[in-house]
């Protein structure tokens, strides 16, 4: 009750200020309004085109799914400073921080610090790790300045993604280095962000060809323990990188997809692009030395267009990671993948998108007394072919069915279809549904994992006979802006689960051995609207919710009922307001609130962040970011002892200067 309490008065707080705003002059405040804003319009957000739902592009008003974008405007408003807290601006996410360098992340259910069922994508490379298909969220990275969007699939994307793609994608995209010819630096400090600095320079080589290159450090401070006292895990990371965006055809029309460079014009043209990443870190450790992180990536794509209609796309990354925890686990891993994809019409009502795609991914592994994967080096191999056909039944009606085919090392040939349906009976409005099977394929932690006791004996180990976790998913979703200046977007969903993991005891108690005994029924709801009465003043609203019902196999002797899968919330609302200020002030917030994890138990939090921007000059831009504001600390995840850490306010200022 008292978090209800403390949400209905942070919403008040929040929204007070707002009347005596709109008593300012209309015209004074349009004249402070910089030329992103008009993006942020709702006329603008129904058309955004979006890449992630048919691997093509098309506007977000009329895809056949549920998804949420992020822009880089929201991200720079929200004051975010890391990946994981700028995907808290999507509610359909549950963004949780267990300590210094863990986050939990994942969409409708089942989250925890190895989260599997999400597929994520920078820039078209998967960031996903084989050995527990999940997410490092300690290394994932990229200049925030340069995001140009985020695009959340909330619901399973396998029959394009393929494996792993199971409760949602999540598809970073940066811009083109056509966008990004100035030079950008950025500096800034406080309680939390003990400090962080960034430098981008932009240019050109000739006349179709540009270029980008960055760096960037970032110290984070310490969580806190329940009674205050440090954690002493801060994270510390440096990060530099760069891309190249070149216009093949000489009479090639500059008006460019952003993400794949593709020629708007119909005409054929044939663009490149080139980048890579390379980043060193450490993470602290309360318990023992410091974690060290290192790695870098190197990715190309060429992209052909034919005409609006039909295109080829051939790219190729190469991905290398290290990571070293003293005394428990080291790995090194090498990843090489190859993706195909090509696009034409065929006949008059049908729109085919189809393609292949291979990946070799190998790692060697340093075991330690107590965490062991046996073998210590592995090599696996993905094959995989897609096709979708997108078919217009009538004028507003449209059917699209595919499937995913992918050949692994552990359970083979692995089929992932998907039927959906969108009619929009007006511009305005559009109806969706969905039916998809996905699935999670076997891991290093499932079939090679072993947890030893002092005395060696295997307490916990991995099991070769490990199967793919299925997902039957069925989606009802309705997109609807009744004004101008205002926009609704529900989706329903009922996810049925078999396969998933559980921890079966041996006859003698040990080792326990990974097996899939369990299944599950999820379902939920959620909803999103973005309302602008004012030119000056923008306001988001989210909320979602989520219930599930677990059942074990009769033979199942998992002792925790398969509840360790995931610790969710039923309930998360998220409200965010933007109001522009005479003189070129920002004042942002975003009121955010989690509902209890049941399993195990940790309570419900409300907090608040806000952002004071004054763009100083068309050059200089200041901002003061307060987070987590409500209250000192507040956990997010993990068993309630003494050692559970908990994310603290904390205040920080920042400095962009553009020359």
């Amino acid at each position: 009750m008292n978090s209800k309490i403390r949400l209905l008065e942070a919403a008040v707080c929040l929204l007070a200020a707002m009347p005596a705003l709109a008593r300012a002059p209309q015209e004074q405040m349009a004249a402070v309004q910089p030329s992103e804003l008009k993006k942020l319009s709702i006329e603008q957000l129904m058309e955004i085109d979006v890449t992630s739902v048919s691997r093509r592009s098309e506007r977000v008003s009329g895809a056949a799914a549920a998804i949420t974008v992020i822009t880089g405007e929201d991200i720079r408003r929200s004051g975010a400073n890391n990946l994981p807290d700028a995907l808290r601006l999507a509610v359909s996410l549950h963004v949780a921080q267990a300590d210094g360098r863990t986050w939990a992340i994942s969409s409708r259910g089942f989250n925890i610090t190895t989260a599997n069922k999400l597929l994520v994508l920078i820039d078209g490379r998967s960031v996903y790790t084989p050995l527990f298909s999940g997410v490092f969220w300690d290394v994932q990275d990229v200049m925030l300045e340069d995001v140009d969007r985020i695009e959340v699939i909330r619901g399973p994307g396998a029959a394009l993604w393929g494996a792993n793609a199971v409760n949602g994608v999540i598809n970073i995209l940066t811009k083109s280095a056509r966008d990004t010819q100035d030079r950008l630096a950025t500096v800034g400090g406080g309680t939390e962000e003990r400090g962080f600095g960034s430098f981008r320079q932009g240019g050109k080589m000739g006349e179709r060809t540009f270029y980008r290159a960055y760096g960037k450090y970032s110290y984070r401070d310490s969580l806190a323990f329940e009674g205050g006292g440090s954690a002493h895990d801060p994270l510390r990371r440096a990060q530099a990188g760069f891309r190249i965006d070149r216009d093949i055809d000489r009479d090639i029309d500059r008006d460019t997809d952003r993400d794949t460079g593709q020629a708007t014009d119909g005409g054929g043209k044939s663009t490149f692009t080139f980048q890579g990443d390379a980043y060193k870190g450490l993470s602290g450790e309360a318990i023992r030395e410091d974690t060290d992180l290192d790695g870098g990536n190197l990715l190309g794509r060429w992209s052909r267009t034919f005409s609006e209609e039909s295109g080829l796309d051939l790219q190729v990354y190469y991905d290398r990671t290290h990571r070293r925890t003293p005394n428990n686990f080291e790995e090194h891993r090498d990843t090489v993948d190859v993706d195909f994809q090509h696009r034409l019409p065929f006949g008059q009502r049908h729109d085919v998108v189809w393609g292949g795609g291979y990946r070799v991914t190998s790692d060697d592994v340093e075991n330690s007394a107590a965490v062991a994967f046996v073998p210590d080096r592995r090599t696996q191999s993905l094959f995989s072919a897609f096709v979708q056909d997108e078919v217009a039944l009538a004028r507003n009606l449209r059917l699209t069915v595919g499937t995913k085919l992918e050949h692994n090392d552990s359970t083979g040939l692995e089929v992932q279809p998907s039927v959906r349906f969108a009619w929009t009976p007006t511009e305005r409005r559009t109806v969706w549904g969905a039916v998809s099977r996905a699935v999670r394929t076997p891991t290093r932690l499932d079939e090679d994992l072993q947890f030893l006791a002092f005395n060696g004996t295997v307490t916990l180990r991995g099991d070769r006979d490990f199967k793919s976790e299925e997902l039957l998913a069925y989606e009802l979703g309705y997109r609807i802006q009744p004004r101008q200046d205002l926009l609704v977007d529900a989706a329903l969903f009922y996810n049925v689960y078999d396969n998933l993991r559980t921890q079966e005891p041996s006859p003698a108690g040990l080792p326990v051995v990974l097996a899939n005994k369990l299944k599950a029924e999820t379902w939920g709801l959620e909803v999103r609207s973005s309302y602008q009465p004012r030119p000056w003043l923008r306001l988001h609203a989210g909320y979602a919710y989520l219930d599930k019902e677990l059942r074990l196999d009769p033979d199942s002797r998992d002792p925790t009922g398969g509840r360790f899968e995931g610790n969710d919330p039923s309930h998360r609302f998220l409200l965010r307001s933007l109001v522009d200020l005479p003189g070129g002030f920002e004042l942002d917030g975003s009121l955010r609130y989690v509902d209890r994890l049941p399993f195990p138990v940790v309570p419900s939090y409300t907090e608040l962040d806000l952002r004071l921007g004054w763009r100083a000059s068309d050059r200089l831009e200041l901002s003061l970011v307060g987070q987590n504001l409500l209250e000192d600390s507040h956990p997010e995840l993990g068993t309630p002892l003494p050692t559970r850490q908990e994310v603290e306010r904390g205040v920080y200022g920042k400095a962009t200067w553009r020359f």
